[in-house]
């Protein structure tokens, strides 16, 4: 995970030709979870980045398989 240029961004590895939903919430001791992307992992691999994440004072990411 990074930041820079006002982006946050990470890579996510996980099984080749897999559709991952990124979802994003605010508070982890009572989470609502809002999907903010689908990205397909071509080979295995892609890169997230979030131009929003400035817009909340912590913001909590998970990964699932779609």
């Amino acid at each position: 995970m990074s930041a820079k240029s006002n982006q946050f961004y990470f890579t996510i590895s996980w099984a080749t030709n897999t559709a991952v939903i990124i979802l994003a919430s605010t508070n982890l001791a009572n989470p609502v979870w809002t999907p903010i992307a689908t990205n397909a992992l071509s080979q295995g691999v892609v890169n997230f980045s979030d131009s929003s994440w400035t817009n909340a004072p912590t913001r909590f990411y998970r990964v699932r398989s779609q």
